[in-house]
């Protein structure tokens, strides 16, 4: 089994919404994204979205992007990110999913090599964060660990792959570690991947390890539009 992690598909939701306005390296970005994902992947593998996966307000208008992704190779584990607004209820999309995908959210999935897990995620706070925002972030941390403590009971020394959608850290936190930092160490995953950032601030994308961790940035344009190929530590594969 391989796995693989490729985020902020940003898929129309049912309407006209080219994503090359954000640039021409974006024309026919599903299209590339899906000519390199059939190449490499196999169904037997795992592939992980973290996030921004549709532009659709309500979950009927994302079923039809959502049934494009199935139709390509492998197991397909999905988290929401900010602009996922259709996903609402956890119940009537999991009951709505196509087959071979699934939902993290509070919990964790068994993989069979390794356990996945992971969340949403919020802005690190600065100075000047909103109380708002604060709260938003801790809650986050909260879901976190719930999702950690569900695949550490799973995992029985298996490797913990954890997806986010926001940055858990950023270049300026490093000195002292973020709420997500410090579970994602303590509950010993061994990788992280996450999205959101594009264009310019995709150079404030931290990969690397830090504190035991590896993390990895897999925002769609930051890849090239290609999948990021994620290695067990020991495995032998190059990353």
């Amino acid at each position: 089994m391989s796995i693989f992690a490729i985020g902020d598909l940003h898929l129309p939701g049912g309407d006209k919404k080219p994503m090359d306005i954000f640039g021409p390296h974006w024309e026919n970005h599903f299209a590339r994204i899906s000519e390199d994902w059939r190449a490499r992947v196999d169904d037997g593998d795992i592939v992980l979205i973290p996030g921004d996966i549709s532009w659709a307000m309500q979950l009927d208008a994302a079923l039809d992007d959502l049934r494009e992704i199935a139709r390509l190779p492998g197991t397909i584990l999905i988290l929401r990110g900010n602009h996922d607004y259709w996903w609402s209820s956890l119940t009537q999309l999991r009951t709505n999913l196509p087959a071979g995908m699934h939902a993290v959210q509070n919990d964790a999935f068994d993989g069979g090599a390794a356990v996945f897990c992971g969340t949403r995620g919020w802005s690190i706070p600065q100075t000047g964060t909103s109380a708002q925002d604060e709260k938003l972030y801790k809650r986050e941390a909260l879901r976190l660990e719930m999702s950690l403590r569900a695949a550490q009971q799973m995992a029985g020394g298996r490797p913990i792959i954890a997806m986010m959608h926001y940055p858990p850290l950023l270049p300026e936190t490093l000195r002292a570690g973020t709420e997500f930092t410090r579970l994602l160490t303590a509950y010993g995953v061994q990788r992280c991947v996450y999205g959101h950032l594009h264009g310019q601030s995709v150079q404030r994308g931290f990969c690397g390890v830090y504190n035991g961790v590896q993390y990895d940035l897999v925002s769609c344009d930051a890849l090239g539009f290609r999948l990021k190929e994620i290695t067990l530590r020991g495995s032998g594969g190059k990353d």
